[in-house]
């Protein structure tokens, strides 16, 4: 999954329109980054990447950019 594709799958959970989210963007400007988006992302890491992501890394996200460096697949 390359960037653009991310940054997709994120506008998508957070039901943004595309282009609407840069690696920049701070969360606590994204209204629509709520618990139903992080739960909705847990559940992509899980099917789309096999990773589980606890609250506690959720929590310390700030950026658009802190999420997409965990949307790495397992080596």
């Amino acid at each position: 999954m390359n960037l653009q594709e991310k940054l997709a799958a994120l506008e998508e959970i957070m039901e943004l329109d595309e282009g609407a989210l840069q690696p920049e963007t701070r969360l606590e400007d994204v209204e629509e980054w709520d618990s139903l988006a992080a739960l909705s992302y847990v559940v992509l890491m899980g099917d789309e990447f096999g990773k589980k992501v606890s609250g506690q890394q959720i929590r310390a996200f700030q950026t658009v950019q802190d999420i997409l460096d965990t949307m790495e697949p397992e080596a």
